[in-house]
């Protein structure tokens, strides 16, 4: 029974990934749209493989909250390395002058976001990460890919495990996660930040789910005073 439900989760999964590539696709949308709004100004960090639209379900709910959303599009569809997606949403926050900035990411958008709060530059106006399926201690299926992009989710990998020795800005990250992630079996537990786990399987659908969405404000709130 409990591989059936995995398994079903993982159909499920990747329905949701197909209804909103394809919707980002033919759906481009305009990514200034979402600007007003007179709270903390939100940036989006999409994972691997996906536009900032793939975001859209969370998007659209911290701009109805009042937040200013915040795409930034020259990560394309986020092929790159950490370090340089992460300089390249440095750039954009240093170009607007954004600051007390909440970072919302999804899957490698989080390892990008801690990355984001290591810079010299950036790190003084960020006020947190929530990362909802991220892999802060990589995937062991990452060690059997082909394309140097997934590779780079190994727990070898340099980069991803500099990042995990660097404990300073985990009292700052909101890790939420579900009950199974088929691309992350060993979890997104992130040792010293607020670990969140949802009920809720998948790595993508849980972008979807409304208790995501209350997980988020939640987190928000509680570093709003900080």
């Amino acid at each position: 029974m409990r591989l059936l439900r995995r398994g079903g989760a993982w159909i499920l999964d990747y329905a949701y990934v197909g209804f909103w590539q394809a919707r980002g696709f033919l759906f481009r949308g305009d990514a200034g749209r979402q600007l007003s709004g007179d709270k903390a100004p939100v940036i989006l960090l999409p994972g691997i493989y996906e536009p900032w639209q793939f975001m859209h379900p969370v998007a659209s709910h911290l701009h109805a909250a009042g937040h200013p959303v915040h795409a930034v599009t020259a990560l394309g569809y986020n092929r790159g390395t950490v370090p340089a997606m992460a300089e390249l949403v440095e750039q954009y926050l240093r170009e607007r002058n954004l600051t007390d900035v909440v970072l919302v990411a999804h899957s490698k958008g989080g390892l990008i976001g801690k990355y984001v709060m290591t810079l010299p530059d950036s790190a003084p106006r960020v006020r947190q990460l929530i990362a909802v399926n991220s892999p802060f201690s990589g995937s062991v299926y990452a060690m059997f890919a082909l394309l140097p992009s997934l590779r780079a989710f190994s727990p070898r990998n340099r980069t991803l495990n500099a990042l995990r020795a660097n404990l300073a800005v985990n009292s700052r990250i909101t890790s939420i996660y579900g009950t199974f992630d088929p691309h992350i079996p060993g979890g997104s537990e992130l040792v010293g930040a607020t670990n969140v786990q949802l009920d809720v399987m998948g790595h993508f659908r849980i972008l979807g789910n409304e208790r995501l969405l209350e997980a988020i404000d939640t987190a928000i709130a509680e570093h709003a005073s900080d």
